[in-house]
């Protein structure tokens, strides 16, 4: 087994893999594409396809990647439908232990930016692949919409990263070298939760400094506005 340096020992690939098998794995997939953001998503599909490369997860690549893909199109159903029916509660009320507002606020700006296809940019990027389906309910996207991207995303995600790990695992450098390819994995799934964050703080500072500004110059416009007013009477 392979020992990866980075984060508990319970929540390493290769450790709930090696515990749990693929249906552990399946429902880490499920649970993480609509409802919890903790999990080591990215890394686990390329352990599974790693895993299955090596004979550790006994059933074909198809089969896997179908299972995946199924699993996270599933719990992406369940964000949107808990968006849908509980979402004012969700955007009205503090943290919780499980929704945090600074998740829920990032996805919804993420969802701004990008629209429907959101849906699928959300599912490399960790924690905004758990709220995207929970913003796109609440914003009441139409369903046909969000079932067309959620299944894109759930295939180019699931089956992707699952046969890159598998194609990649055949080679004794990526085998030797899998901690440091974990690692990897999560400094780079990380770099747009970063960049996202960093911009919307760098928003908010401005905001305060533009608002007295947009004051000045309305005030400034407005007695013009007047003295045209009066030369056009005369």
């Amino acid at each position: 087994m392979y020992t990866l340096a980075l984060g508990p020992e319970w929540l390493s690939p290769e450790y709930l893999i090696g515990q749990f098998g693929l249906i552990g794995t399946l429902a880490i997939v499920f649970a993480e594409s609509g409802l919890f953001a903790f999990l080591p998503g990215d890394s686990l599909l390329f352990t599974a396809g790693l895993f299955t490369a090596s004979g550790d997860i006994d059933k074909p690549l198809w089969l896997v990647c179908t299972l995946i893909v199924a699993a996270a199109v599933l719990g992406d159903q369940v964000g949107y439908l808990i968006g849908k029916f509980f979402g004012p509660k969700l955007f009205s009320r503090p943290d919780s232990r499980l929704f945090k507002q600074e998740n829920l606020d990032s996805a919804h700006e993420f969802m701004d930016k990008h629209g429907p296809k959101a849906i699928v940019l959300a599912r490399f990027v960790p924690i905004i692949r758990t709220f995207a389906p929970m913003v796109a309910g609440a914003g009441a996207m139409k369903y046909r919409t969000f079932l067309v991207f959620n299944v894109i995303g759930g295939i180019g995600w699931g089956a992707g990263v699952t046969v890159l790990g598998y194609n990649l695992g055949q080679f004794e450098i990526i085998k030797n070298n899998i901690e440091t390819i974990f690692i990897g994995i999560v400094l780079i799934s990380v770099i747009p939760v970063v960049f996202e964050v960093l911009k919307a703080r760098k928003q908010r500072k401005a905001a305060p400094a533009e608002a007295p500004a947009a004051v000045g110059r309305q005030r400034t416009a407005e007695p013009q506005a007047s003295g045209r007013g009066r030369h056009a009477k005369r």
